[in-house]
């Protein structure tokens, strides 16, 4: 079989992100394999286009990438978009809990982390550690996390500003694999606004339906 690179470090990356033709017949083992993984993301080339398959314990994503594929290819379809919650829903009462923390803080902005176990299957509420919050300005760091337990959900409040993901978020949540939120106006009667996201691959992806059970915000 011919390497894809001669450059070890090449050849690993490759390995790690790999790419599928999507047979025109039949299964694909190595697609289904990358779709059951507990972690791990490559692509698929389909006649339809390509899609990013990302898995990770909590998350099961399928996505299109580019749009279908205009040359002749004898490739079948790579399928239907998919983005399902592994983990399920987060409780109802984290959210509520999350946001009167977030209105204590008024007027500065805060911020909060979903985590979720995968052995234990529970999810738990972090407040973070937070070097500097203002009405307009917030630094916080990541919780470092012990095994079994993984981030859902980053979120962060703008106080009684809009909710918006500014150019510093879209920095810091280029890299990760998260659902990413944004309250604001904590401070109206009416309650909060709210801007969210699926950060994956690179992407930021809207969200279908919000991640918290009997929670009928419009994401």
């Amino acid at each position: 079989m011919t390497m894809l690179a001669n450059d070890p470090t090449a050849a690993a990356l490759l390995a790690d992100v790999p790419c599928y033709p999507v047979p025109l017949q039949g299964q694909s083992p190595a697609i289904d394999a990358l779709r059951a993984a507990r972690a791990g993301h490559g692509l698929a080339i389909g006649k339809d286009g390509v899609m990013l398959i990302l898995r990770r314990p909590w998350l099961a994503l399928d996505v299109p990438v580019t749009p279908p594929i205009a040359t002749h290819l004898p490739y079948g379809d790579a399928g239907a978009p998919r983005a399902e919650l592994r983990c399920g829903l987060v409780p109802h009462a984290h959210l509520e809990a999350i946001l009167d923390f977030l209105r204590a803080a008024l007027p500065n902005e805060a911020a909060a982390f979903v985590l979720w176990n995968e052995a234990t299957r529970e999810f738990a509420v972090e407040f973070p550690v937070i070097d500097e919050a203002t009405p307009s300005r917030l630094v916080y760091r990541t919780p470092v996390l012990p095994p079994d337990w993984h981030i859902v959900c980053d979120i962060h409040s703008h106080g009684t500003g809009p909710a918006f993901f500014s150019t510093t978020d879209d920095a810091d949540d280029a890299h990760a694999t998260k659902i990413s939120l944004v309250f604001g106006r904590l401070d109206q009667p009416d309650g909060p606004t709210r801007a969210s996201r699926l950060c994956a691959g690179g992407m930021f992806l809207p969200l279908p339906r919000s991640p918290f059970a009997g929670d009928h915000h419009e994401t």
